[in-house]
């Protein structure tokens, strides 16, 4: 990095970067600082790689934070890079790539050395740094008619909407977007969240206000478009006949940004193939997006980028609004919505699908009218699948997700129409053919008994559990699997609480006299309790709405009726036991009827014939199961130490943040 630097063990010994740093100052207008911006570097190829970068970059900052109240180095190099980019969409236009290619690393040697800065000073000496000039010994180095940090803050935002996205354009736009990522950095250096601030303040009020919609719908269509970084011979410039040495040091840098840019995953689990990025631009835009979208309203403003997010339509939609959104745009929701359908392998893609469907009720109706949900729900059951190699935070947008889902009867009985064939990520029984609606609730019992003996996440049961109930009236045609599940489920719990119960009865036998405190088993038994209601209702739920649609269910709730029998006479589930007393009674006297030796094809054909004969006025009606989400319900600021995990773990956070990383590097098991 700085003239013809090649490798990172150069950089403290590469005369240009000393000048930089140094203490003379050095005029905007000498050729010094084209060649500075004219270098080959080869970049990080590994995370490890990129740390070492940081490390080396790290003596040169510190010398530059001492020297440059004197000479304004730092702020001459902003104005270069500034001065490069009044003319880049003209340049983007003439297929200039010298320039753009200079103004790129420019921007690069700016976002290596701020990212040190954020660490060794707070955001008023941020802002000095920006403003300190050359100046005489003894005289003032600061300027107050230029605000240079607004300067760069605005002429990122205008770079990223303003720059068409080609093949010459994506190192820079990549830049554009990964520095601002860089100043919003700050909060992996605080424990608490950050709820003001010279560059919040300029980003939500300043002149960035202007360009919100622009800004979000740009970085929207980058996640859209899935653009990978263009190939090291396309990149910067084409190799021509005569060679040469401005060849040679374009060449070389634009193979060192194909490695750095193929650098970086973020949240999921080390071992899933994250080392490698090919969406770097996609990948921080979203980033970014959430980032914005998830900092907090200002004591007396909304936070206009999620008022952006939550309000715009599709492209399709011609109606007139009554009443005119601030920061409203249009977007193609076919094409956003099948980026989201690719991409749901990463929290970031995750996070912003629930942000949509949660807050934008256009996106959100469109994606429940869609005819190919299966495309949506099987990447999110798929994470549910790989519970143990995904965060907790990934898992449980996926659950919330769900939940949304089935707030909406339609989908509830859309997926029980659509047939799945040999889904091959579900190992644990081969499935053929199974419907939707059935595999989902395949991959949530799972998930429950996965929590049952390993994380014991009472808000993770209780999201599984409402999911269930709120599909319950609708299932139709279970799987003879998931059938059995359902049942299996109940039984897993039946013996838990049965030893609970053993537990709590024995202690107190061993403790006649002592007057110890004992085990909370009350509290435990309550739980359990609880949890064995749900899933009585959700049968009963079934049963009373669409027992002739589920004779499987049916079947398996007889082979396994013994289990239901401790739990007739307990207070607490009398009146449900009711309904099951019924079916199980009912049907167990047309078998009986049947004869003996019954085989298996000739048990569900009485079922299914007594399903029509059972006359639905013998079942008790409970009120409907419907349980909605409700944002209230999780910790406070639950979703900005999700994002800024996201953003540490995908290479934009420094390695060695002191106090972001015990609030931000999330668990991963």
């Amino acid at each position: 990095m700085g003239a013809n630097t090649s490798q990172v063990s150069d950089l403290s010994e590469n005369p240009s970067l000393k000048a930089l740093v140094g203490p003379e100052s050095i005029s905007e207008n000498d050729p010094f600082w084209n060649q500075l911006i004219s270098f080959t570097f080869i970049s990080p190829t590994s995370s490890g790689d990129s740390k070492l970068l940081e490390e080396a970059v790290i003596p040169l900052a510190k010398i530059l934070i001492e020297n440059n109240p004197r000479t304004g180095n730092f702020g001459a190099l902003v104005r270069i890079f500034l001065g490069r980019t009044k003319e880049l969409k003209i340049s983007t236009e003439c297929q200039d790539q010298l320039f753009i290619w200079q103004a790129h690393n420019a921007l690069f040697m700016i976002r290596c050395l701020l990212k040190v800065f954020i660490r060794e000073m707070s955001e008023e000496e941020l802002h000095l740094q920006f403003s300190y000039q050359e100046r005489a010994p003894g005289s003032c180095g600061e300027t107050g008619r230029e605000d240079l940090l607004e300067e760069l803050l605005s002429n990122l935002v205008h770079l990223i909407v303003e720059v068409p996205l080609l093949d010459i354009t994506y190192s820079i736009l990549f830049e554009a977007v990964t520095t601002l990522l860089v100043f919003f950095s700050y909060q992996l250096f605080h424990k608490d969240i950050l709820r003001d601030g010279l560059i919040y303040q300029h980003i939500m009020k300043g002149r960035c206000l202007c360009l919100t919609s622009r800004l979000v719908k740009t970085l929207l269509y980058n996640f859209i478009r899935q653009e990978k970084c263009p190939p090291p011979a396309t990149h910067i410039f084409e190799p021509k006949a005569e060679g040469g040495l401005l060849y040679g040091l374009a060449s070389g840098v634009a193979s060192g940004l194909w490695s750095v840019f193929t650098l970086g995953g973020a949240g999921s689990k080390a071992g899933m193939d994250q080392e490698h990025n090919p969406l770097p631009l996609s990948n921080q835009s979203l980033l970014l997006l959430l980032v914005l979208a998830n900092l907090t309203d200002g004591p007396d403003w909304p936070n206009p980028y999620r008022q952006a997010i939550t309000c715009f339509r599709n492209t399709q939609d011609t109606s007139s609004l009554p009443v005119e959104q601030p920061h409203t745009f249009q977007i193609n929701f076919n094409s956003l919505y099948t980026a989201l359908c690719e991409q749901q392998r990463s929290d970031q893609a995750t996070l912003l699908l629930y942000t949509l469907l949660h807050q934008n009720a256009n996106m959100r109706t469109y994606m429940l009218s869609r005819t190919d949900m299966d495309n949506l729900v099987l990447p999110i059951l798929e994470i549910l699948y790989h519970v143990e190699e995904r965060n907790s935070h990934h898992v449980y947008m996926a659950l919330i997700i769900l939940l949304i889902l089935t707030e909406d009867d339609a989908f509830n009985r859309s997926i029980h129409e659509v047939v799945l064939k040999n889904v091959s990520w579900y190992t644990e029984r081969s499935l053929t053919e199974i419907s939707l609606g059935s595999l989902l609730i395949l991959v949530v019992i799972r998930t429950i008994q996965f929590n049952m003996t390993r994380t014991r996440d009472k808000y993770l049961h209780t999201n599984c559990l409402a999911a269930l109930a709120n599909m319950s009236a609708q299932f139709r045609c279970l799987h003879q699997y998931a059938a059995q599940r359902i049942i299996s489920l109940f039984a897993l719990l039946s013996k838990k609480h049965n030893k609970v119960l053993e537990q709590a009865t024995q202690s107190l036998r061993g403790r006649q006299g002592d007057n110890t405190a004992l085990p909370d088993y009350a509290q435990d038994l309550n739980v359990i309790e609880e949890v064995i209601r749900m899933m009585l209702e959700i049968i009963n739920s079934c049963l009373c709405n669409s027992l002739h649609h589920n004779p499987n269910l049916v079947y398996a709730l007889l082979y396994k009726r013994e289990l239901f029998e401790q739990f007739r006479t307990h207070p607490s589930f009398q009146d449900i036991m009711q309904n099951l007393d019924t079916v199980i009674g009912f049907f167990s006297q047309r078998l009986e009827q049947a004869g003996s030796d019954l085989s298996v094809e000739r048990v569900q054909e009485v079922i299914m014939k007594g399903a029509q004969a059972l006359p639905t006025d013998r079942l008790k009606k409970f009120p409907e199961l419907k349980f909605k989400y409700v944002e209230e319900d999780q910790p406070e600021d639950f979703f900005i130490p999700y994002v800024w995990s996201l953003v540490f773990n995908s290479g934009v956070g420094l390695h060695w943040s002191p106090h972001g990383i015990e609030l931000f590097s999330m668990d991963s098991g």
